[in-house]
This record gives C-alpha cells, sequence and structure tokens, in this order.
C-alpha cells in the first residue's frame, strides 16, 4: 500500500501511517531547535519536487501528527507540529505552505501553521490573523 493511499483514507492510523507521524514529530522536534533562517533553508530542500497538498491531505496529515504526539497537540506545540504536518506531506510527494508569523492583534504573539489551497488548515483562527512573517510555498 502506498503512502498516497494511506493519506485518502480516514479514520485510524495503520502501522505504515504511525511510524511515519512519529519519524515526521521526531524530526520535527530536531528542526524547531534550529534558528528561523536554518529551518526555511532545509524546508527549502525538503520541498524540492513535491505537489502542493491538497487542503484534505494537509488536513489528514496534521491528525496523524496530533494522533501521535501529546507535544504537537499543546498550544505551546506549534512549531513542531506545523513541521511534523509539511513533513509528513512531503513523505507522500505533497508539501503545503508553511507558515511562521506573529498576531496581528493583541496580545501579540507568534505562531507557525500550515496552509493548502490559500487557507490555514485546521487552525482555531480566521485568515488572515496572523501576518507571515516567513513561508515556504510548494516549490
Amino acid at each position: 500500500m502506498s503512502m498516497q493511499s494511506a493519506l485518502d483514507r480516514p479514520g485510524r492510523l495503520g502501522m505504515r501511517r504511525r511510524i511515519a507521524a512519529r519519524s515526521a514529530v521526531w524530526l520535527a522536534h530536531l528542526l524547531a531547535l534550529l534558528p528561523p533562517h536554518r529551518i526555511r533553508a532545509i524546508l527549502a530542500v525538503l520541498r524540492r519536487g513535491a505537489a502542493p497538498a491538497g487542503h484534505d491531505a494537509a488536513s489528514r496529515a496534521r491528525d496523524a501528527v496530533l494522533s501521535v504526539s501529546l507535544a504537537c497537540v499543546n498550544t505551546q506545540g506549534c512549531l513542531p507540529r506545523s513541521l511534523a504536518t509539511a513533513l509528513l506531506c512531503r513523505m507522500s510527494g505533497m508539501w503545503p505552505t508553511w507558515c511562521v508569523g506573529p498576531s496581528r492583534f493583541p496580545p501579540i504573539r507568534l505562531h507557525a501553521w500550515v496552509e493548502a489551497e490559500g487557507h490555514a488548515v485546521d487552525e482555531p483562527f480566521p485568515d488572515g490573523y496572523f501576518t507571515k512573517l516567513i513561508t515556504v510555498p510548494p516549490g
């Protein structure tokens, strides 16, 4: 079974998908230790050759990440969550737009998220709530 077909199935994660999600989370935690310019440079290399991720596929990748990592569910887990979501999409040959930026309204806070088809994927804020400072769109 290919990773693409695993992305298309809703519901429980199979063993391969769970291992892929855990690997993406592990790599995301390592990447999150780096300065922003290094993260952007690494993601720019990783996105090469990937097709743009659709909103549904990116949402399923985010759900898989959340199902294997309590740290990514936490409100402070936005950086590893967004990185892991992008990495898991990449493992299936796709790439969402990875974004980081501050909120436009007080209290000002930084956030990291992914977008697909021009919209934030499963985030509890409306489009445009955060200003994009760093983006890594599909190549």
